[in-house]
């Protein structure tokens, strides 16, 4: 494990592309956790990203995604990396289990069937195109996340495991217009898009 950071500051350097898999098992093991304190006292646990090796004190953006037995149960996350990333994996997973608007908030009989899975964010990268076509020709399928944003405040974001259900970049372009609010068919010239990466991974399917 690497060793403890003395600063005093959260470090505003992003956090690293790669993740050694004992520092990855850190933040599964904190997200569950998190969870099992949000079912015992209701409330976030507070997290001293100081306690933690160094790679995790950086600034990162991440999704916390729960499923039950293959099915969603939970799905929140950051775009942009404004937090340590050991708090942003905390906070994300509390979200999922308690505050996804789409279910009910986990019950204690659900959390023992919980797989936990997590995405840590690239920075986004604003795209160039001339057309829908440009941008449907641009897209790399289970490699690009994407952020698409509207003029008048319509956004949305679809992870790069969204291609696994929608592997054909017409439909994934257009499910993502209508998870943003707006038509499938929408398009205008003032439309945003950028593209991320992630570093995914998730807990032994043995876990109980």
């Amino acid at each position: 494990m690497a060793p403890m950071s003395s600063n005093n500051k959260p470090t505003s350097e992003q956090a690293p592309a790669k993740l050694a898999p004992e520092l990855q098992q850190i933040l599964l093991v904190t997200a569950r956790k998190t969870v099992e304190y949000g079912l015992a006292q209701h409330r976030l646990p507070t997290i001293d990203y100081r306690e933690y090796p160094l790679p995790l004190q950086h600034q990162g953006a991440s999704f916390v995604t729960l499923s039950i037995d293959g099915e969603l149960r939970g799905c929140i996350g950051s775009l942009e990396a404004q937090r340590p990333l050991i708090e942003d994996i905390s906070r994300n997973a509390y979200a999922a289990a308690f505050q996804d608007p789409r279910f009910p908030p986990l019950s204690k009989a659900e959390c023992p069937l919980l797989h936990i899975h997590i995405s840590i964010l690239s920075p986004p990268v604003a795209m160039a195109f001339s057309s829908e076509a440009d941008l449907l020709q641009q897209l790399q399928p289970h490699v690009d996340g994407l952020i698409l944003e509207s003029r008048d405040g319509h956004r949305g974001t679809f992870l790069p495991t969204v291609w696994q259900s929608l592997p054909d970049p017409r439909v994934f372009l257009r499910q993502l217009k209508l998870k943003a609010g707006l038509s499938a068919d929408y398009w205008s010239d003032n439309l945003q898009v950028y593209h991320y990466t992630t570093l995914s991974f998730g807990e032994d399917r043995g876990h109980t």
